[in-house]
């Protein structure tokens, strides 16, 4: 059975830092492009930032470009999100993705591409 289990969220002050991770079981990831997706209340859900199954490319939303850094470690199945220059507008809760066509070039940017979601962990910033 595949899963997907994020860790790492929490409550944190404007301007802090947080690390978000995704672990994956079930079967080996490092084949799969990955991803987070954040959705707050009342907004729209964002794919905030994409990962190639090489971590050799990555895609960030305008709204968390220069402040968010996506990575994977292939060996531990696990991709990471630092959060960095956190703003009170990043509280949401936040899930990682995987698109399980291997090898898939590049990097996925739309919702009905990737195959398998985690549960989520909850961010929230403070002012």
């Amino acid at each position: 059975q595949v899963q997907l289990v994020e860790s790492g969220g929490g409550l944190v002050q404007a301007g802090g830092s947080l690390r978000l991770s995704c672990a994956a079981s079930g079967r080996t990831f490092s084949s799969y492009p990955m991803g987070w997706v954040r959705q707050a209340p009342g907004k729209e859900r964002e794919i905030v930032a994409a990962i190639s199954w090489s971590g050799g490319s990555t895609y960030y939303a305008d709204s968390v470009k220069g402040r968010f850094t996506i990575s994977r470690d292939n060996a531990k199945n696990t991709v990471y999100l630092q959060m960095n220059s956190l703003k009170p507008e990043d509280t949401a809760v936040y899930c990682c993705a995987a698109d399980l066509l291997p090898r898939r070039a590049g990097v996925v940017t739309m919702f009905s591409q990737y195959d398998y979601w985690g549960q989520g962990t909850q961010v929230t910033v403070s002012s």
